[in-house]
């Protein structure tokens, strides 16, 4: 990495304190419009509604992950790994764009705006700054999609234990308050190392391993899944929905050039890859553009779009009701009707108001590739074989909760004027 000391930059985290900066690509790629867009991007998209610290943004997010990334190379060489400073350079910038692909409010429109995943559209991000840097980010492509030789690189910026994991955790935690999900990132970092080119974790730091896993399955039941998030997440994907299928129908309403585009088109990852000009399209959005119109939208004349913004405008959100129960098809068919009925809505309209599904938790996913614990004896073994970690069962269970959202309507469901059973 090519260090030049009249261009550091310090950064100053409320978390970790100065993140420093030395690399004048780094700094390159934080001054990119691109990468300055996740300013404008919220880290936790609507949980702020239930807890009103969570107003941070991607971009905080991108920086913490990148210096966690630097710490744990930082160790990873006092242990005696060969990480040259070309390497690490290259996988600062992987971790620093991993998120570089995410729309406005994050996860919550993810689909609804552009049916890509993030990680691809990062992918395909990366690829264009990559010819606009002169081919400077090969290096971090090839780490970013597990293709480099020392694949411990790949394994930091995505995996089990990865920098992404460790600093929203914190963060996250941070921000909303629930310190269940506080985890000490800088003992897990310490016990990092590297075992036949795979990421490992020495032994004396199972407890903390465990304490990471049990903090993020925590977080997703009383943060990411709180049920009063969901409603309001639901409700945003219910107003695009809305919209998407009042521009397809031919109506006008309010928007800006680019999320009409988007709104009246489908566009995937061959669309993008065929006109340059849809990426540019979409990365000219983001929180302020999606907030200005819902506002716009409140006023449509529309009732059920403009119900919907009023509703998340207002924080006057749809009831949801979680179980582990299934919920059967008749049930929410009667509750519509039922809703229809006292809201005198079209046939059809109701579905917009009323509607069921499932959330999932699983904190350690088996099915990829273990975390592993490094032995004294220099054996190493996937931590869920070690004698000392808690029952796999109960962090590897795929947990569902079904839910279903309705509308808040005096007497409609009190328990008494809702004779049908919710479960099949």
């Amino acid at each position: 990495m090519s260090r030049i000391k009249n261009k550091t930059k310090i950064i100053n985290d409320p978390i970790y304190g100065f993140i420093i900066i030395e690399s004048p690509l780094i700094l390159k790629i934080i001054d990119h419009p691109y990468f300055q867009r996740l300013r404008r991007i919220s880290q936790t998209a609507l949980t702020y509604l239930v807890y009103p610290g969570a107003t941070h943004t991607r971009f905080h997010h991108a920086l913490g992950a990148m210096h966690l990334t630097q710490k744990a190379i930082e160790i990873l060489r006092r242990k005696g790994i060969e990480i040259t400073w070309t390497e690490e350079e290259a996988t600062l910038a992987a971790i620093l764009l991993h998120d570089i692909g995410h729309g406005p409010f994050s996860h919550t429109l993810e689909h609804s705006l552009l049916p890509v995943r993030h990680e691809e559209l990062s992918l395909f991000i990366m690829e264009k700054l990559n010819i606009e840097f002169e081919y400077a980010l090969s290096t971090a492509i090839r780490i970013f999609r597990d293709q480099y030789p020392k694949r411990f690189l790949h394994q930091l910026v995505s995996g089990q234990l990865d920098m992404d994991r460790l600093d929203y955790l914190r963060r996250d935690s941070f921000y909303t308050g629930v310190h269940e999900g506080m985890v000490n990132s800088e003992r897990l970092i310490t016990m990092l190392h590297v075992h036949e080119n795979e990421l490992v974790i020495e032994s004396k730091g199972i407890y903390s391993v465990e304490k990471f896993l049990i903090a993020r399955r925590l977080m997703y039941w009383q943060v990411y899944l709180h049920k009063t998030v969901l409603s309001a997440e639901f409700l945003m994907q219910k107003i695009f929905e809305r919209a998407r299928q009042r521009y397809r129908g031919g109506y006008k309403i309010q928007a800006g050039r680019s999320l009409e585009a988007l709104l009246r088109r489908d566009i995937t990852i061959e669309t993008l890859r065929n006109d340059p000009v849809w990426l540019s399209i979409f990365l000219s959005l983001d929180d302020t553009d999606i907030w200005t119109s819902i506002k716009q939208w409140y006023y449509d004349p529309d009732p059920v779009l403009s119900s919907l913004c009023i509703r998340l405008l207002d924080r006057n959100l749809l009831k949801i009701k979680l179980t582990d129960k299934e919920i059967s098809h008749d049930y929410v068919s009667k509750l519509r009707r039922m809703v229809r009925t006292a809201l005198a809505l079209n046939n059809g309209e109701e579905e917009y108001l009323v509607f069921a599904g499932k959330v999932e938790n699983k904190a350690y996913d088996q099915s990829q590739k273990s975390i592993k614990l490094l032995l004294s004896s220099g054996e190493c073994i996937p931590i869920e074989e070690h004698p000392d970690f808690l029952r796999i069962e109960a962090l590897t269970e795929l947990k569902e909760r079904n839910f279903i959202c309705y509308p808040a309507i005096e007497g409609l469901l009190d328990g008494k004027s809702l004779n049908i059973s919710p479960t099949i």
